[in-house]
């Protein structure tokens, strides 16, 4: 298994190695090299630590599983480029999970309706949407489009922040 997430995931959650492979991404130069010493310094042999781009994560065809973004979507400043050149990656019944705050993405969170206006915008289907227990956050899974039944960027339209 391939799992893609933003950089901060792969130490700041409940890690457990295994033999799977686990790619963490990240567009902050800076953020990727704290990431890689603390991979090394945690002896993670199975995750590699790669450069995205803000409208693109640049991983491999067909190289992923399961796409978990945490804490981070709001950060997104190309979220519609970056869940288009997702799909390419992402293989036949992939899902991705985003976890963030019920907050305005001005206050590190993304509200709920905006979270699934931009993914439908660009051809996910909502499979589950549930509150995380004792937070203020969610855990959204989304199965996406397939590469040829994507919206295609000149026809997307842009989701209006609530």
């Amino acid at each position: 298994m391939r799992t893609s997430a933003r950089a901060a995931v792969t130490t700041s959650c409940d890690y457990r190695p295994s033999s799977d492979r686990t790619v963490a991404e990240d567009v902050v130069p800076e953020y990727l090299q704290g990431l890689r010493n603390r991979v090394r310094d945690l002896g993670l042999q199975n995750v590699t630590v790669t450069l995205g781009e803000p409208h693109d994560p640049k991983l491999p065809t067909g190289s992923v599983d399961v796409a978990i973004l945490v804490h981070m979507y709001h950060e997104v400043t190309q979220p519609y480029g970056l869940l288009y050149n997702l799909i390419p990656a992402l293989k036949p019944n992939a899902r991705v999970g985003i976890v963030d705050g019920f907050a305005p993405t001005s206050e590190h969170g993304t509200p709920p309706s905006l979270l699934r206006c931009e993914l439908a915008a660009v051809g996910y289907r909502r499979v589950s949407f549930d509150r995380l227990k004792g937070s203020d956050t969610y855990l959204a899974i989304f199965a996406p489009p397939s590469v040829a039944s994507r919206t295609r960027p000149e026809a997307i339209v842009a989701c209006r922040a609530p």
